[in-house]
C-alpha cells in the first residue's frame, strides 16, 4: 500500500465518519447518507490499495 493511497483512504474514512455523526446529531438524513457514502468510498480505496500491494508481491 502506498503511503499516499493509504493516507487518502484513511482521510476519506475519517471525513465520512465525522460527516455521518454530524448528520445524526442534527437529525439530517442527507448529511448522514453522504457521510456513509464517503466512508464506504474510503473503505473501497483501502481495499484496492491492499489488492494492488498483494499483486506486487
Amino acid at each position: 500500500m502506498t503511503a499516499n493511497g493509504k493516507t487518502t483512504a484513511r482521510t476519506q474514512q475519517a471525513i465520512g465518519a465525522v460527516q455521518e455523526t454530524a448528520g445524526r446529531v442534527v437529525d439530517h438524513d442527507r448529511i448522514a447518507r453522504e457521510g456513509r457514502s464517503e466512508r464506504a468510498e474510503g473503505d473501497l480505496r483501502q481495499a484496492a490499495e491492499k489488492a494492488e500491494e498483494a499483486v506486487r508481491r
